[in-house]
């Protein structure tokens, strides 16, 4: 039963106990008291956080859930009223970057999964338009129940994640409609003052075609609401890939670490051309093995894992030093074409052992990966969180460009500053169509606070060594939204602080997200 009186939850900075039960008491009677949580049980599943910093850092101080865009309006309107920070969340799955739980203790949270209507999809057209809460489990059943012969793309936790909140944090996915927010067509916006903005051709009174014209007229605005703080998302429209008549996963296993140059350098082009026209992932050695076993079952010790375990996982698990995926779409035909080159360039290259899907039948993480760059719902990846054991993980993510000569010392320099704290180097490199992403997880024990504490020493040396390198990460969890937003300049951050004070003057939405105040 919903708590009547105060909250068990971090009062807002500035805010008495007095003020906030005021607030708490017009947000029950806007909502109704069983959307209003402030019990400890109520509030512990908004606190579970992977990231290296206490829970009373990120402690909500209570959540409010709302099920109509004029619910979400007045909520704002009483943060404007007693000036208490809301932190809207979707389906609340960001694992690796901060999960549920707000970036500064006191912020109220506004859960909006039970906005979770799918208002629309044309089939034809191969568009859709979801609410907040929509996860993309519910979205393929609703194709697959219906017969539309469309897919989706997801990320690798696919099934209890959301495509619009996952979009306006520019995830990606792994299909050829892989970066989401390019496949994003038209906004609701609900912005601080309550007011509602519908992007792009949103705003024409009567238009029917929101969900197919981007740009609209005049200043592109959709931008400026992911990975920001300026407005709570209500509606978002996107495009959805037909589903092509055929379909060929594949894999590549390289044996050496310094593969890795040859491998970016032979893809490279074939992606660029669109002969392989998805993201292509190159997993190592500890990523692969930790979608399917646990560290303990080839090293059981603390600290860094030794080689001499590395070896024995790649003999005995079929694993190589590094693990490439990628997939043709089209016709038979135009298969059959594109597979002819990708099997001639790594026949050129010298390196490399190609395996087809009928070859790997039903053995994992093969069959994952190719669930996933089909838009099949798998959480297959999460074994990501086993490795180690302890729930502690944060996603580092610098960007460069694709070329080979990239990578080489990259990974070296992530794997130093990983070992010189005990940690492992868990990683891919993705190829996104000419940039490169570098995904590392840092996998930690969250409840031994020695191994935390190095692991948030860990994330800020590996932000800072690479940024010295021009390296910046294109996300990044709550607990480091301030020095990565560093990485871009004074400037940048000058501008990003101009428009939230024009849009939300009394900074009541998501303070601290992406390194924005007011």
């Amino acid at each position: 039963m919903a708590n009547t009186d105060s909250s068990t939850g971090a009062l807002p900075p500035g805010i008495s106990a007095a003020q906030f039960d005021q607030a708490l008491a017009k947000f029950r009677a806007l909502l109704g008291p069983d959307l209003v949580l402030t019990d400890e049980e109520q509030i512990a599943p908004y606190t579970k956080i992977m990231v290296a910093e206490e829970t009373e850092k990120h402690m909500p101080g209570a959540v409010v859930l709302a099920t109509t865009v004029e619910q979400v309006q007045g909520i704002l309107k009483i943060c404007n009223e007693f000036r208490t920070p809301v932190w809207p969340i979707s389906t609340g799955r960001n694992f690796g970057y901060g999960s549920a739980a707000p970036a500064r203790a006191g912020t109220i949270i506004l859960d909006l999964k039970k906005m979770n209507k799918i208002i629309e999809v044309d089939p034809v057209l191969g568009t859709a338009l979801v609410e907040p809460g929509v996860t993309y489990q519910q979205l393929h059943d609703y194709l697959s129940e219906n017969n539309i012969p469309l897919w989706l793309s997801c990320p690798a936790p696919s099934a209890i994640a959301g495509p619009l909140g996952n979009t306006v944090d520019r995830g990606v996915g792994y299909t050829p409609y892989g970066e989401h927010f390019l496949m994003q067509c038209g906004m609701e916006v609900v912005l601080a003052d309550g007011e509602v903005l519908r992007t792009g051709m949103g705003s024409v009174p009567n238009s029917n075609s929101w969900q197919v014209f981007k740009w609209g007229y005049g200043p592109y605005l959709d931008g400026i609401f992911t990975q920001s703080n300026y407005g709570v998302v209500t509606k978002m429209g996107m495009w959805l890939m037909p589903a092509p008549p055929a379909y060929k996963p594949f894999s590549i296993r390289y044996e050496k670490d310094e593969d890795i140059d040859l491998i970016v350098e032979t893809l490279r082009p074939l992606r660029i051309a669109q002969v392989i026209p998805n993201a292509m992932v190159f997993a190592n050695v500890m990523w692969e093995a930790a979608t399917i076993i646990p560290r303990s079952k080839y090293y059981d010790g603390k600290g860094v894992t030794p080689d001499s375990a590395l070896e024995e996982i790649k003999a005995r698990e079929g694993i190589g030093a590094w693990n490439v995926y990628a997939a043709l779409y089209g016709t038979p035909e135009q298969i059959e074409v594109n597979w002819a080159i990708v099997k001639n360039a790594v026949e050129a290259s010298g390196k490399g052992r190609i395996i087809t899907q009928e070859e790997a039948g039903d053995t994992e993480p093969f069959k994952y990966r190719a669930a996933l760059m089909k838009g099949d719902m798998t959480l297959q990846e999460f074994g990501l969180y086993r490795w180690r054991g302890g729930g502690g993980s944060m996603w580092f993510a610098p960007v460069s460009v694709a070329k080979g000569s990239e990578t080489v010392a990259q990974m070296n320099l992530a794997k130093a500053i990983l070992n010189e704290h005990g940690l492992d180097y868990v990683a891919e490199f993705i190829v996104g169509m000419r940039d490169l992403h570098h995904v590392v997880d840092v996998l930690f024990d969250r409840s031994d606070p020695e191994e935390t504490q190095r692991a948030h020493a860990c994330f800020s040396k590996l932000l800072t060594e690479f940024g010295k390198r021009g390296y910046a990460v294109y996300r990044v969890n709550t607990a480091f939204m301030d020095q990565a937003a560093d990485l871009y300049g004074p400037t940048k951050r000058a501008i990003d602080q101009k428009i939230k004070r024009a849009l939300d003057p009394n900074g009541i939405l998501a303070p601290g997200k992406s390194g924005i105040d007011i």
